[in-house]
Formats: C-alpha cells, sequence, structure tokens
C-alpha cells in the first residue's frame, strides 16, 4: 500500500486537473476551528464598509447644501464627519487585518503540522521510495505558497466584497439610474477574470513541480555525501549545469506566472476608470439639457462613491486569480494528507505494564512490494528474554528486515511477530518504541550538540547520565578532549566525527533508552578491531538480563551468542550455537571465513 503512496505522491503532479478536484468546502473547513473569529472578522468587515461609504453622502451635502447656503457650521460638521469617518474606516481596518492575520496564521500552523505529523505516521516503507527533496518541498513550497492566500487574501476577500456591496447599495441610495448602469457594468468585468483560473492552476501545479525538483536537487547534492561523491567523481560542473537547467526552467514558469492574463486584467481595470468618465457625461449632458434630476453634488459624490469601488472590483479580480492559483497548492497538500498508512495503531492499542523481553516469530513471511519476491518466508523463531541471538547471512538475505519487523518499522506481510506473546500490531506505538532500540549501521546524528542527540533518546537523562553512557561505549574520553566537551556541535549528520566514533555515540543514546529489547544491525561494523573488542566487551555486560538480536558482520558478534540463525534467500536454514554449526559444516561454516 505504501509503495502505492509513494507512487501515487510523484505521480499526481503529471496530472493538472488533480487540483480542479479539490472542492473549495474541504479548504474552508480549515478555517472551522475559528469560526467565532472568522464571525468577528465578518463583523469588522461590515462595519468598515459602512464607515467608507459615509464620505461620499456628506461630500454632495457639503456641495449641494452647505455650500449654496454659504453656512461655515455646516460645512464644518460634515467636513468633521468626513474626518471622523476616514479615522474609523483606518482604524477598523488595522483590526481586521491583525484578526484576519490571527486567523491565518493559525491556519497557517495546523496545516504545516498537520502535514508533518501524517508523515511521521508513514512506515519506513514509504520514505524509501520517496525523494526527500519532494516531501521538503510539499512543507516548504506548498505550504509556504498558500500562506499569502490564507492570512492576506482571505481578509481581503472578506473587506472588498463588503466594501463593494456596500458602495453598491449606497450608489442605488444616491441615484438608482447611474447605480444600475455601476452594478450592469462591474459584475461583467469581473466575470471574465473566471476565465483565466484554469490556466493559473496549471502554471501553479508546473511551477511547484519544478520547485520540488530543484528543492530535491539541492537537498541530495548539498548534502555532506553528496559533495563528497561529487568531488570525488569530479562532476561538479555537471551538477551545476543541471542546477542552471532546473533553475532556468522555474524562471521561464515563474515568468508565464507573471504574464498569464496580465493584458486582460489591465484592460479591466482601465475599463473599470472610465465609469467615472460616463457618470460625468450623463450628468453634464443632463445639466446642459437644463435638467435637474441629477445635481453638480450627486455627480460629484458619485464619482467620489465609484472611486471606492474601482479599488475593490479590480482587487476582487486579482483576488479570484490567486485563489485559482493557490487551489492548485491546496491540491498538492491534501495529496500528502491523504496519502494512505500501511503501519497504524490499533485501536484501543494496549502498552505492557512490564517487558520481560520475550521475542517470537511465528510464521513471518514479508515483501516490499505486493506483487514482489518474499524478502522473509515462514520465519520461525523464538529468542527467549535476557539471551543473545546473532542473526547471519549473505547480503540480501533479509538480516537487517528481520529486526525491522521486530521494531515495528515493518509489518508481516503474514505470520505473527509477538513481544512477551502480544502481537506487536497490538501494541501502542510507544509501547513498542520503548521496549525495543535498534542501533542501525547507519549513524545518524541531528546538527546539534553531542549531549542532545545523547538525550534525544533519553530527555530526562542527567549529565551523569550522559557520561556514564558514554563510559560504557568508550568514548567520554574522546568527548571529555573537546574543547566544549558534550556541548561540542556535531556537524551535519555528525559528519565532524569518524564513522566509528559516530557509532558509539549511537551506542551511547540507546544505552541511555535502555530497553529490554535490543537490535543491533551491524552496529559495530565501522570500529576498529581494538574499539570494537572494547564496545563489545561493554555491550555483553550491559546485555545481561536483556533481549540483544546482533545481526552480525564479524565473527567476534556471533562466537558468544546462546543461538545463531543462519538466514539464505529469505529462509531460516541453520541454526545452533557457534560450535554446533561449524561441526555441522553447513552454510554457517562457509560463512565463517567472511564474518572474521
Amino acid at each position: 500500500m505504501t509503495a502505492a503512496a509513494a507512487a501515487q505522491l510523484r505521480d499526481a503532479d503529471a496530472d493538472a486537473d488533480v487540483a480542479d478536484a479539490v472542492p473549495l468546502r474541504r479548504m474552508a473547513a480549515l478555517f472551522a476551528p475559528y469560526r467565532w473569529a472568522v464571525f468577528a472578522l465578518l463583523a469588522l468587515a461590515a462595519v468598515q464598509a459602512l464607515a467608507n461609504v459615509v464620505s461620499p453622502f456628506l461630500l454632495r451635502e457639503i456641495i449641494d447644501r452647505a455650500l449654496p447656503e454659504r453656512s461655515a457650521a455646516l460645512v464644518s460638521w460634515f467636513a468633521g464627519g468626513m474626518l471622523v469617518a476616514a479615522m474609523a474606516a483606518a482604524g477598523l481596518g488595522v483590526a481586521t487585518t491583525w484578526l484576519s492575520n490571527l486567523i491565518g496564521q493559525r491556519v497557517m500552523h495546523d496545516l504545516r503540522v498537520g502535514v508533518y505529523a501524517h508523515l511521521q505516521r508513514m512506515s519506513l516503507r514509504f520514505f524509501t521510495r520517496t525523494r526527500a527533496g519532494e516531501l521538503l518541498s510539499r512543507i516548504g513550497n506548498d505550504v509556504g505558497g498558500v500562506d499569502n492566500v490564507v492570512t492576506n487574501t482571505a481578509s481581503s476577500t472578506i473587506q472588498n466584497v463588503f466594501t463593494a456591496l456596500a458602495v453598491a447599495i449606497a450608489a442605488l441610495i444616491m441615484d438608482f439610474r447611474l447605480g444600475c448602469i455601476c452594478l450592469i457594468v462591474v459584475p461583467l468585468f469581473l466575470l471574465f477574470s473566471m476565465r483565466l483560473g484554469r490556466r493559473r492552476r496549471a502554471i501553479a501545479r508546473g511551477r511547484q513541480r519544478r520547485l520540488a525538483g530543484l528543492t530535491g536537487l539541492l537537498e541530495e547534492s548539498l548534502s555532506v555525501a553528496g559533495v563528497l561523491l561529487t568531488k570525488t567523481l569530479g562532476r561538479q560542473q555537471a551538477l551545476t549545469d543541471r542546477f542552471a537547467a532546473e533553475s532556468r526552467e522555474l524562471s521561464d514558469t515563474e515568468m508565464a506566472a507573471a504574464m498569464s492574463g496580465k493584458w486582460v486584467l489591465s484592460t479591466r481595470r482601465a475599463s473599470l476608470t472610465m465609469i467615472p468618465a460616463i457618470v460625468y457625461w450623463i450628468a453634464g449632458v443632463a445639466l446642459a439639457n437644463g435638467a435637474a434630476t441629477i445635481t453638480i453634488g450627486t455627480a460629484v459624490a458619485f464619482t467620489s462613491m465609484l472611486n471606492r469601488l474601482v479599488a475593490p472590483a479590480t482587487a476582487l479580480q486579482s483576488i479570484g486569480v490567486q485563489v485559482s492559483t493557490s487551489v492548485a497548492l491546496f491540491g498538492r497538500i491534501f495529496e500528502v494528507l491523504d496519502l494512505p498508512v500501511d503501519v497504524v495503531e490499533a485501536p484501543g492499542a494496549r502498552t505492557l505494564a512490564e517487558v520481560r523481553g520475550d521475542v517470537c516469530l511465528q510464521g513471518v513471511s514479508f515483501r516490499y512490494d505486493d506483487a514482489g519476491e518474499w524478502t522473509l518466508r515462514d520465519i520461525e523463531l523464538e529468542v527467549p528474554a535476557g539471551r543473545t541471538t546473532a542473526i547471519v547471512g549473505e547480503t540480501g538475505s533479509g538480516k537487517t528486515t528481520l529486526g525491522y519487523l521486530v521494531a515495528r518499522l515493518y509489518d508481516a506481510n503474514q505470520g505473527v511477530v509477538s513481544i512477551d506473546g502480544v502481537d506487536v500490531r497490538a501494541l501502542s506505538f510507544g509501547c513498542v518504541s520503548d521496549a525495543v532500540g535498534l542501533v542501525a549501521q547507519d549513524t545518524y546524528l541531528f546538527h546539534d550538540t553531542i549531549a542532545a542527540n545523547l538525550r534525544f533518546a533519553a530527555p530526562d537523562a542527567t549529565d551523569a547520565d550522559l557520561t556514564e553512557a558514554a563510559r560504557a561505549a568508550h568514548i567520554h574520553e574522546l568527548i571529555s578532549a573537546l574543547p566544549h566537551g558534550y556541548d561540542t556541535v556535531v556537524g551535519a549528520r555528525g559528519y565532524r566525527f569518524s564513522g566509528g566514533e559516530r557509532q558509539r555515540l549511537a551506542i551511547a543514546r540507546m544505552l541511555l533508552r535502555n530497553p529490554p529489547v535490543l537490535v543491533l544491525d551491524e552496529a559495530t561494523s565501522a570500529l576498529d578491531t581494538r574499539t570494537e573488542r572494547a564496545v563489545q566487551a561493554a555491550l555483553d555486560e550491559l546485555a545481561k538480563g536483556r533481549t540483544t538480536i546482533a545481526i552480525a558482520h564479524r565473527l567476534s558478534t556471533v562466537r558468544g551468542a546462546d543461538q545463531i540463525v543462519v538466514l539464505d534467500r529469505g529462509r531460516i536454514v541453520e541454526r545452533g550455537t557457534h560450535a554446533e554449526l561449524l561441526a555441522a559444516g553447513g552454510h554457517y561454516s562457509r560463512l565463517v571465513g567472511e564474518l572474521d
């Protein structure tokens, strides 16, 4: 299922029409937790719109009444009213902007966390099939791309819609005939802007796809491992040329997005500004013919009113284009949120009050693809509590996969993996992670201090705990010799340290967690012989009373195991002690030379 999910995430970009399927109600549902704040925003926008249309009426009174009567008091009152209305509208504008940004940022926070949390729930299988840069782009570029729409565009839409409605109603009240002309012409201009939506969505989706490709290239080529590979193979110029080509495609797409529909929109904006000229023409003709139906004050005030309509009408045109563009981004975000999770926590999942550490695999079979070959087949294995079982076999025999099934990084396709007689699928994720600790061959350290990396496994660990674990892993002396000690920043992926040093830090980190079941995936493979012996001695001492599954790389790891299991092409072909298997003269005896 997860393989299909990864393919879905990768291939959805090829279909530009996917974004069209995103229902607006789903986007609106993001604001549901803040409905009362949205209602307050609507109320503020309505009051602000009313304040904006007061001034034209007062202006008409000044021209048609106060000036003909030569009344300084009336001029002062009406002008003062215009000032109060302007200040009220300005204050309400600040309040609506603050409230809309508050709502928008909370929605953005929910969206970012929702996408990240959902990706955290995906199984390891999904991440082995999905480019890391694609995921970074979904969280960074796609979610970031809707930020302006969610925070500013939403409030701008509300404000401009209310302003346009208020101006339209006020125009009809001020002069019904002129108001009807405006209400017929302006909506026609707005209607044509809807035709730009589909093209903008297609351009936006192509833009995000190219951004994802560029982000993926950056993530891979500028990592420490990527730089090492590039420099040692002399491929710096080739990567630079590839980056330039991707950047050029992105620039072309950005240019297309910037110019899409600009001539149409500019023409419509110009048309909107022509309406005041029509009003003056109608009023001028009426006055020239001696008609008194439209006064000078009405003509001037109506024009002032229309100037207040041009801004929101033009803004709504641009907003329509922005919303059409954002639908494509929401479509990509919802694609992530809709990805199926194949390793799920069962409803009512239980915990174990005390973990003894008995591990059992009964009839376990596993494959990475539904139609692929079996990686493990019909595995029957019991690992008694407090004992050490070594898993050996040639590369690709399924050793690491077996360890991953015990840690429930994957779920078996067939059979049962159990701890203390309880199927791991019936246990909570927290219970499994507390019970099973995994030290992988590929050690990962965060770009943080040594202490922070160690405390990632045990947040409440004291400085004394860190020292004790580091001593057991034979890394304390090295850390103490550093200028900043445990506050030393390890660098990207820990590359400031050697492979053996990183592995010992990982062992110290797992010792802090102190799980009842320990899976060592060739945990000492990166150590030199002397250090490996010291660390192995410490692990042997700490493994007393703990169930240990050691995926073996060296004979020293295997020789002292209580049980050795030999895998060949996903099946158990031999099991027994070191002496028993050597005496049998089978697969194990042929592997001994390789292990040593």
